[in-house]
């Protein structure tokens, strides 16, 4: 699925569905990922250790598969951005927004590249209108791009709406562990206060035709809840992480492995112990 298609559903409320690809970044475990039936990859450069290089070749390799490549960046910095873009990711993430002016800059980025610097802020200031060559440029240049601002405090949820119409966005992350923080019960994703403030930014967002999501914690979250917030009208669905899937799916398979030993030396030791019990 193309970045453009991944916008309209966004806006339209359609789901969409992706996990954070966390540590598949050799080409032979690629392969086999990019099997996994995704929508998006996501790719995060805040908090994991993955450099220019190692996320530009699968935002490439991902594309081609048509499954549309995210990538988080670092802060709400333009070049940070257009550094990932031109890497080849189509949908930004861009953590921890709480001004108008941090999302004016990553919109700008996002939709107006190569456009930068004095024209830049003249054009979304309405001081300047771009000839229609170069509107239809870069209506084509970024046509797969989309932009999703994080909502991860206690203080954007509060500015919400402004933050929404401060600029172009698609979407919505809100970052459950975070926000959890700073309203002083962290990690609690089933507390009923955490829930209700969840559902109503999701609601807030659909209101506005913004997609909107959270990094789905399904071993920490109950089904209903999950469910409650899908009603609400959650449809940017970011699954766990591939490293994560990986070791739940394995502890799980090496228990039973276990458990199957545990009783095949069970069943072997009895007729020997019936044995010794009949010399004895």
């Amino acid at each position: 699925m193309q970045g453009r298609l991944i916008r309209e559903k966004l806006h339209r409320g359609e789901c969409v569905f992706g996990t954070h690809i966390a540590s598949l970044m050799n080409p032979v475990a690629a392969a086999m990922a990019a099997e996994i039936e995704l929508d998006f990859a996501f790719f995060c450069t805040e908090h994991m250790p993955i450099d220019r290089t190692e996320v530009g070749l699968m935002c490439q390799f991902y594309a081609a598969r048509g499954i549309s490549p995210i990538v988080r960046v670092p802060s709400p910095d333009p070049i940070a951005i257009s550094m990932a873009l031109d890497g080849g990711a189509q949908g930004i993430v861009v953590p921890y927004v709480e001004t108008v002016e941090e999302v004016r800059r990553s919109a700008g980025a996002v939709h107006f590249r190569p456009i930068k610097g004095e024209l830049l802020r003249e054009i979304q200031s309405g001081k300047t209108e771009l000839p229609l060559k170069t509107r239809e440029f870069l209506h084509d240049f970024n046509r797969d791009n989309y932009l999703i601002i994080g909502i991860e405090s206690m203080a954007a949820i509060g500015r919400l709406e402004q933050l929404i119409d401060a600029a172009e966005i698609d979407g919505v992350f809100l970052g459950p562990h975070d926000i959890s923080a700073t309203m002083g019960i962290p990690t609690e994703y089933g507390n009923p206060e955490f829930l209700q403030v969840i559902e109503d930014v999701v609601r807030r967002c659909r209101r506005r035709s913004i997609g909107v999501g959270l990094h789905t914690p399904l071993l920490k979250m109950k089904p209903q809840d999950l469910q409650r917030l899908i009603d609400a009208g959650m449809n940017w669905i970011l699954n766990g992480s591939d490293i994560g899937t990986m070791r739940d799916a394995m502890n799980a398979q090496l228990r039973q492995l276990r458990e199957l030993t545990a009783a095949g030396r069970a069943s072997s030791a009895e007729p020997a112990a019936r044995v010794q019990g009949c010399i004895n």
